[in-house]
């Protein structure tokens, strides 16, 4: 694929995100075209850009890891669409974060709890479980911050519930290396009653793991 191409390539509603992303990934000149693209007024080539480099993030975080201060600048987008993807990539970079970029950004990225939006504050907790492992020196404050989802501002007890329930998958993730496990364990059997089904039958399935994981320790 040619440069100049690729956003013509994300105008056709055939065009894969994740065939763009080998592309470039095979051929790192063209990532240029696709920190252009993000500035293109044109919708789909904006937000085909952005999900190409998410997806690139996923493959190879390492061709991406100059470029942290462009997605750091995007979580002050108005557009809720780049900053969310710019949430999930930063997140996957840190698994290659030498210089501890993401460190200096922590306090912000968990400000994005505190917005008022699900989307936005599952974007953070559906990435947090992966930052804890990536970063084990910020795991107790990350444990901390999810802990708080039960009182965060949201616009329904149902989007409370929601985030609850992906505050557990994140729990989940980094299960073994939480410290303060007793604080955790506690926020998870409180959700045995919650009116979500989805919610309570992941609060199960957390406690059911973590006995198992406890007897097979003995």
């Amino acid at each position: 694929m040619k440069r100049n191409n690729i956003l013509n390539a994300l105008e056709r509603k055939e065009t894969k995100v994740e065939d763009i992303a080998e592309k470039v990934i095979e051929n790192p000149h063209l990532l240029p075209e696709l920190f252009t693209g993000i500035s293109s007024t044109n919708p789909k080539i904006k937000f085909g850009c952005a999900k190409v480099l998410r997806t690139i993030s996923e493959k190879n975080p390492q061709m991406l890891y100059s470029k942290m201060d462009f997605f750091a600048n995007l979580l002050d987008s108005e557009n809720n669409i780049l900053k969310w993807i710019a949430i999930d990539i930063i997140a996957n970079l840190t698994i290659v974060d030498s210089n501890n970029e993401f460190n200096r950004l922590f306090k912000k990225f968990c400000g994005f709890l505190y917005e008022g939006s699900l989307i936005t504050a599952g974007h953070v907790v559906d990435n947090s479980g992966k930052i804890a492992l990536s970063k084990p020196e910020l795991q107790d404050k990350i444990t901390e911050e999810l802990l708080k989802v039960e009182e965060i501002p949201l616009p329904t007890k149902e989007c409370r519930n929601i985030l609850i329930g992906k505050t557990i998958k994140a729990f989940e993730v980094y299960c073994d290396k939480i410290r303060d496990k007793d604080k955790v364990v506690s926020f998870v059997k409180r959700q045995l009653d919650n009116p979500r089904n989805a919610t309570k039958a992941k609060a199960e399935k957390f406690l059911k793991r973590l006995k198992t994981t406890s007897e097979n320790v003995r």
